[in-house]
């Protein structure tokens, strides 16, 4: 959930910070005002691309951040920030944005960097936004499945299917290279053996290659070096005229200065310390000058050792599936080598137990895929009914909805996949003797969020609440071309999702806006010859105002009574 937005130099607005509730909240204003500057920026912090241009004219730099509050129910989020050490503290996680007039910018989840694919991943799991061009999780098929999945309430009955596919699909791997063939094998495995015995005899040790090439260094520099050491020692503690021995007369004449008088004590007390830490300094660069010795056998050493391991990091390294260092990256190759040794070396012995291992699995997962595909068409009918009426609630009478069911193919014959046999998509028709079409082919914004409206009225009208998955809906035109009664039911609509998720709609109509639990305004202003954006939570008596002037263009009595009238009936407390 949304709990604060900071905006600072983005587009008209200078600087806002705002504070969020749960529920329904609503941003009204004037056209031209400025709300499609608040949907931008949050397009923004979702992961959205921007030009340098969104930045406010006389700044260097837009910035946008944000307090996010997360669920513990939320796995696919918290897992997300686990996977990639960051920490969620008090359930809670801040989000950086800023971008500069150089078209660079900079994002961090807590204190962590992070790409812009990394973020819109991550506040993917939280956010949806839906506006004009904004219907990502919408139109991708993917989520068709998983919408229909929870509808059905057979999400836990998939995740046991997606375990058994993966440990099939690694035993069937495992099946297929221990029947290759004798000499591929043999081949296999003396490429193997040679590669394992040849890391394990460099004896390779983690930072060892940084280490030696600062070794090699040095030995390469050595005259360089050792001509700044004396010269350093020479300055330092060699001589009457050096550092040292002008401290060590320094500090004899204050010892004397100070039997005289006695306020020199503190300083003396303090110089004494800086002497005595000259001399053990002087003691340990003495030393350290004194073993400074050029070993050319030594750096011929390092030399070899050091074309050994890029010999090894060459051949090795690249394959290995880690993010360490380069010889974590070696070690690794030689952990993987080693365990297909083992699996090749055993698989004659394995084999026939793995085959009927394999084939009690495969009886059981298409046993699985049977009895999802009978409960996801039996819901799919029923989700297909549910979101067509609520549809023609929201203001368009004609629209069929479908989700569509297909075996899932591959070369031309039915499969498996990691979610079942088939694939789901949905379709729509959004008039009269029109075929149904996917999704992405319906050009209205607006019906694409009042399509969004439907399946989340659906998945939360007959599962009880979703506990899981997106925590806040951002609606920017779902109000495009409707009024009256529909205006009214789509109000309905986002108050029923607003008890269980957290919703921000713009919205141009007061029948929608009046029944907000949040009501903001933005406003455009002009002062000192600029021009500002503003936004903030309006009082009982601005509401009041604003939902008429949104009802009527003015805040006169009848307006005003209006406003009153619908207040009363629908309305909630805002600010």
């Amino acid at each position: 959930m949304l709990e604060e937005l900071s905006i600072r130099n983005y587009a008209l607005i200078d600087s806002i910070t705002l504070s969020f509730r749960s529920g329904f909240n609503v941003l009204t204003g004037e056209t031209g005002a400025g709300k499609s500057i608040i949907v931008g920026s949050l397009s923004f912090l979702m992961g959205g691309k921007a030009e340098a241009d969104v930045i406010r004219s006389g700044c260097e730099e837009a910035s946008i951040s944000a307090v996010i509050s997360i669920k513990k129910e939320n796995s696919e989020a918290t897992d997300w920030l686990k996977n990639r050490d960051i920490e969620c503290e008090e359930d809670t996680v801040i989000v950086r944005r800023n971008i500069k007039t150089s078209g660079r910018g900079s994002i961090f989840i807590q204190n962590v960097p992070a790409t812009r694919q990394d973020l819109a991943e991550f506040m993917g799991l939280l956010f949806d936004l839906h506006g004009q061009h904004n219907h990502e999780s919408l139109l991708r098929k993917d989520n068709h499945r998983r919408y229909l999945d929870r509808f059905a309430g057979i999400e836990d009955e998939v995740h046991s299917f997606y375990v058994i596919f993966l440990e099939l699909t690694d035993k069937r791997k495992t099946l297929e290279a221990s029947l290759k063939s004798d000499r591929e094998r043999e081949e296999r495995l003396e490429l193997l053996n040679y590669a394992v015995d040849e890391i394990a005899k460099a004896g390779i040790h983690a930072g060892e290659i940084r280490e030696l090439e600062n070794e090699a260094q040095k030995l390469s520099d050595f005259e360089k070096l050792a001509g700044f050491v004396h010269t350093a020692a020479g300055s330092f503690f060699d001589g009457e005229q050096s550092a040292l021995s002008l401290t060590r007369r320094a500090k004899n004449a204050l010892d004397s200065a100070g039997a005289v008088d006695s306020s020199l004590g503190e300083i003396n007390r303090r110089f004494e310390n800086l002497y005595y830490e000259a001399e053990d300094l002087a003691g340990e660069f003495r030393a350290y000058r004194d073993n400074l010795t050029f070993d050319p056998k030594r750096l011929e050493e390092v030399d070899e050792r050091l074309a050994l391991l890029y010999k090894l990091k060459k051949k090795y390294a690249k394959r290995a599936d880690t993010q360490g260092n380069d010889e974590e990256a070696i070690l690794a190759y030689k952990t993987e080598a080693e365990a297909e040794i083992e699996a090749l070396s055993s698989a004659e012995e394995n084999r026939e137990k793995l085959k009927a291992e394999i084939a009690v699995m495969e009886k059981d997962i298409v046993a699985k895929a049977q009895s999802l595909r009978q409960k996801r068409t039996a819901a799919a009918g029923k989700l297909g009914s549910l979101i067509t009426g609520i549809l023609r609630n929201l203001g368009m009478p004609n629209a069929r909805f479908q989700a569509e069911i297909v075996p899932k193919q591959q070369d031309g014959q039915n499969t498996l996949g990691p979610w079942g046999a088939e694939e789901v998509e949905f379709l729509i028709s959004a008039n009269t003797g029109e075929p149904l079409k996917d999704l992405a082919k319906i050009a209205s914004g607006g019906e694409l969020s009042r399509v969004m409206l439907a399946i989340k009225t659906a998945l939360l009208s007959e599962g009880g609440g979703e506990a899981a998955g997106l925590e806040t809906l951002i609606f920017d035109e779902i109000d495009t071309g409707i009024g009256g009664e529909v205006a009214l039911k789509v109000g309905e609509y986002l108050t029923q999702i607003g008890k269980f998720m957290q919703i921000f709609c713009v919205t141009h109509l007061g029948s929608i806006a009046v029944r907000a639990d949040n009501h903001f305004k933005v406003e455009k202003k002009t002062e000192g010859g600029r021009t500002y954006t503003g936004i903030g939570p309006l009082s009982a008596d601005g509401r009041r105002k604003e939902i008429a002037r949104m009802l009527a263009g003015d805040a006169g009595g009848a307006a005003l009574a209006h406003a009153d009238e619908l207040l009363l009936k629908y309305g909630k407390r805002s600010g």
